[in-house]
């Protein structure tokens, strides 16, 4: 063992030979120092487990590939691009939704330069980055005004901080939901001053349950939409122009938290009603709240839009600052914005919209293809096959309502599909999909056909890890 030992090259001499390779120039030599001896490490390891015998083993020529290939591993970002096979559209997980080519090019133009963010081209003086989307949201939602903060969340707090600090709040018992990593609207009123006075049974609420709590602490009516789970059977809600009408009668302005707001009528899709942000703009909402990134399509965001004398009042709060967007969401949202001006473009152009929308008979040719393409690299390590499925389109949206489409299922002949799910998240890019019919599959709704060419390359990094 001692010989083996003796001869594991120098971290000098395996230094020069990479420098003389070239390929790694880009990474600071310390950083390659540390894989290197890192590297190693294992091969000591190795040594000590009897996997490696023979001194031959260990010269330079013979673990510079192996050496290369972990420090490559080790060199990769964190924070990567991820194939999505799951079929799950904006999936909160893999970053929500991906943003339209027009915006991603916004977002590379504000990196890259100089921009007017809060610069008055007109006078020359100090301007609001509002501007630049105020405008193009009143003009798609019918809004009298809007702001925008970075989620949704963020909107809620700042828009019951604003108006209803120090105030009761009368909510359904029934929509006081938990948004997602515990985030709850009980305690989101909570820390934006407010105090919250239930109202109703959780699966029946009435007008007069409103009328009963309403008095002079009261601060506001707040509805929240219960985007993210469905309340079926025996069940009433109070209607938005119910409660705008409550609202005008006692003089108390109406807050709509939509959640996943959007500005697009998914009726065609038969997978639920929801409605939109127009439409709730349209009922006489006097402050209504959603987010960017969900099926809207665009960028992590917290949109406010209502009446003017209340968005002021918003504006005005010193926690906007706080909760402010930058430069980057406010390029991405407003080319978005710009999108869906023509409804027709946005659903062409916008990704979360066009995989949405995307129809059986083009999934089930694009599943087809892929399936063949993977049948011609991998002959018999894998079987594949063409199944019948179901997309979903994920982030807290039109929960228990599938998408038609079309799977394809890969069963690897030496492994199970398990093994093969869980080598696929160590590929470069990782792929994940899910297990389904005792396969590994893959949604051609969430895979563009520029992707396919790197799943195979996945799979191909992911059985050879395997059969080793």
């Amino acid at each position: 063992m001692s010989i083996l030992f003796r001869a594991l090259p120098s971290v000098d001499k395996v230094l020069d030979a990479l420098t003389a390779s070239g390929e790694f120039a880009n990474v600071p030599r310390s950083i390659v120092r540390e894989h290197v001896n890192g590297f190693l490490d294992v091969c000591r390891e190795e040594i000590r487990a009897e996997v490696i015998l023979e001194p031959e083993q260990l010269a330079l020529e013979n673990i510079l590939p192996r050496m290369k290939a972990y420090i490559r591993a080790q060199s990769r970002p964190h924070f990567r691009r991820v194939l999505n096979g799951t079929g799950v559209v904006v999936h909160t997980n893999l970053g929500r939704s991906l943003l339209a080519e027009s915006a991603v090019e916004a977002v590379t133009e504000a990196c890259a330069h100089y921009s007017n963010l809060e610069f008055d081209l007109a006078t020359g003086e100090r301007g609001s980055r509002y501007s630049h989307v105020e405008e193009l949201l009143c003009q798609v939602c019918g809004a009298e005004a809007g702001l925008v903060v970075n989620n949704n969340a963020a909107a809620v707090l700042l828009v019951l901080d604003t108006l209803c600090k120090g105030k009761e709040v009368p909510v359904s018992r029934g929509q006081l939901v938990e948004i997602g990593g515990s985030f709850r609207i009980p305690e989101v009123m909570e820390k934006s001053g407010a105090t919250l006075r239930e109202v109703g049974a959780t699966n029946r609420t009435h007008v007069k349950d409103y009328e009963q709590v309403i008095g002079e602490e009261t601060g506001a009516l707040l509805r929240v939409h219960t985007s993210n789970y469905r309340i079926v059977g025996f069940h009433k809600e109070v209607t938005l122009e119910e409660m705008v009408a409550l609202g005008n009668k006692h003089d108390l302005p109406v807050i709509e938290d939509l959640g996943s707001g959007s500005f697009t009528d998914f009726s065609s899709l038969r997978i639920g009603e929801e409605p939109t942000v127009q439409q709730v703009v349209g009922a006489g909402a006097d402050v209504v709240t959603f987010s960017g990134d969900k099926v809207l399509g665009g960028p992590q965001a917290g949109i406010i839009v209502g009446k003017k004398k209340y968005i002021d009042m918003i504006k005005r709060n010193p926690m906007n600052r706080a909760l402010r967007i930058d430069k980057m969401t406010l390029a991405a949202l407003e080319a978005t914005m710009r999108l869906y001006r023509e409804p027709e473009l946005a659903r062409t152009e916008i990704p979360t919209l066009s995989m949405m929308f995307a129809d059986q008979p083009s999934l089930k040719q694009r599943a087809r293809r892929l399936a063949n393409r993977i049948k011609k690299a991998f002959g018999d390590q894998v079987k594949v096959a063409v199944l019948d499925g179901n997309s979903r389109v994920g982030g807290g949206s039109f929960p228990e309502r599938d998408l038609p489409t079309t799977l394809v299922a890969i069963t690897p002949s030496l492994v199970s599909e398990t093994a093969l799910k869980k080598a696929l998240l160590d590929t470069d890019p990782p792929l994940v999909g899910r297990i389904e019919h005792q396969a590994f599959c893959l949604d051609p709704r969430t895979l563009t056909d520029k992707e396919f060419a790197l799943v195979i390359e996945a799979l191909k990094q992911a059985l050879q890890t395997l059969s080793k």
